[in-house]
């Protein structure tokens, strides 16, 4: 597939972006608890779901989901580990235990379950991001965030996955504009 620019400008119409978006109420959106209720579901954790359930910090609905769901990985939260273990500071003493919970982590993965962002993925996430970065007003760090956060969503989307997550405010106004893609939030 050609990677073309124009099609994101069609799709996401950035020139009609022009206020910001409001964060929708968590009742408009899918919950956990909502999402945990039906048969067989498939997932794709967002990092902090991985960071989350590391610090025993995941509401019981998204430890079932984490605990059952046929998971799926994103070569973007894998990437986005390895920032994080790489700027922990190994001479803390909870380094160790941190490296090795990862490390086992990203090698219980199968390579069949790992979603990579195609290149046209990368172009409709970079003006998703970029029309963020302009209506919210963002900084340079968030419009990093937003980017990797967009190909996380775009990238499952892609496969029909829904993505679990914890950061309900960034994919909300994601996917306010490209509403092809599902976010479960707890």
């Amino acid at each position: 597939m050609k990677s073309d620019l124009s099609v994101a400008i069609r799709r996401f119409k950035p020139e009609k972006q022009t206020s910001q978006f409001r964060t929708r109420r968590a009742a408009e959106l899918i919950s956990a608890d909502d999402y945990a209720r039906q048969t067989r579901v498939v997932l794709l954790p967002d990092t902090n779901v991985y960071i989350n359930s590391f610090a025993g910090l995941l509401t019981p609905a998204a430890k079932y989901l984490m605990d059952s769901a046929l998971l799926f990985h994103s070569s973007v939260c894998l990437g986005e580990i390895a920032v994080g273990v790489g700027n922990y500071n190994p001479a803390s003493s909870g380094w160790r235990k941190t490296s090795r919970e990862y490390t086992g982590l990203v090698a219980s993965i199968p390579e069949t379950r790992i979603i990579e962002p195609d290149e046209q993925t990368w172009i409709e996430a970079g003006m998703i991001a970029g029309i963020l970065a302009r209506t919210q007003g963002y900084q340079s760090h968030q419009r990093k965030e937003c980017l990797n956060d967009a190909l996380i969503y775009l990238s499952a989307a892609k496969e029909g996955i829904p993505v679990l997550t914890s950061n309900r405010d960034e994919f909300d106004v994601i996917q306010q504009i490209a509403k092809q893609g599902i976010f479960v939030h707890y």
